[in-house]
């Protein structure tokens, strides 16, 4: 389906065709639409419940946007002028499709909200959780360097994941159940995981890596319980994940942070992690 430049599509094959080159060209600014577009090309979309639709923006024979949608989840946008992002939220609405929020860079989150809202009347709501985008410029392992050491957890090591993910999710407040029988269907099923333990093997911290798309790697998730902070533990784990995605071949690693958290941000940034943009939320509410 096509309508002012942009052609729309139920088939990640298809998406990829189209914006793979474009996607994989800047891969960081584009994390976001080639990991679920992964998920979605491995898992099915038998596994979202409701089939997702990615969105192509062609301009004079070039691909310059894109955007996905796996409902419930949030529209997702690559990066958008404020004239781009008034045309999906026109061909959107003419459409009937209805996203329940927006998630982008921040220029992109608030330039489609505020079409959205002018074009359909909805009431757009900026989310108080905003994130930080990083990516990784030189690596530098914390010192001093806690004692202890990494430890890759694998398909023997179910149970750890699926705990440390649990309270981590609990932690951030994602509205998800993280058990052995979800396990499958979460976002953390597909990562690879470290835990940092201590001397006498016990953990205290833990890292996950998304596998290797378009040439890069999110460092996503990253926990250590309330009581173990302030040992270095997150910054150690955080190192060794960030080398093992460099060792796999990623050249360019990135991860989010949430911006109200100073702590985590000034971690990242001793490790080497240099800013590149700043993300946000908006949820849309009818006005009737």
């Amino acid at each position: 389906m096509r309508s002012s430049g942009w052609y729309l599509t139920d088939d990640v094959e298809d998406f990829l065709a189209r914006a793979g080159g474009f996607l994989r060209a800047r891969p960081a600014e584009h994390v976001m639409q080639l990991t679920w577009a992964e998920r979605v090309r491995v898992r099915g979309v038998g596994a979202f419940g409701r089939a997702p639709v990615f969105g192509v923006l062609e301009e004079g024979g070039q691909v310059s946007g894109t955007f996905y949608h796996l409902p419930p989840r949030a529209l997702g946008l690559s990066p958008l002028t404020p004239e781009q992002a008034d045309s999906l939220a026109a061909h959107l609405a003419d459409t009937g499709l209805s996203p329940t929020s927006v998630g982008a860079d921040h220029d992109t989150a608030t330039a489609f909200a505020e079409a959205w809202q002018r074009r359909t009347g909805v009431t757009a709501k900026l989310r108080d959780v905003r994130v930080r985008q990083y990516r990784l410029g030189t690596l530098t392992p914390p010192e001093p360097h806690p004692e202890g050491r990494a430890r890759v957890l694998g398909e023997g090591d179910l149970g750890q994941a699926v705990f440390w993910c649990g309270e981590f999710a609990k932690a951030v407040g994602e509205d998800v159940t993280v058990d052995a029988e979800t396990w499958a269907s979460t976002r953390y099923a597909d990562k690879r995981y470290t835990l940092w333990e201590t001397p006498d093997g016990t953990p205290v911290s833990i890292a996950g890596m998304n596998p290797l798309i378009g040439g890069q790697i999110q460092v996503d998730i990253v926990y250590t319980p309330a009581h173990l902070r302030g040992h270095g533990y997150a910054a150690a784990v955080s190192a060794e994940v960030s080398r093992a995605a460099l060792a796999a071949g990623a050249q360019e690693v990135v991860l989010f942070a949430d911006q109200s958290n100073p702590t985590s941000n000034a971690l990242y940034q001793r490790l080497g992690y240099r800013r590149l943009s700043d993300w946000s939320v908006y949820d849309f509410a009818s006005t009737d």
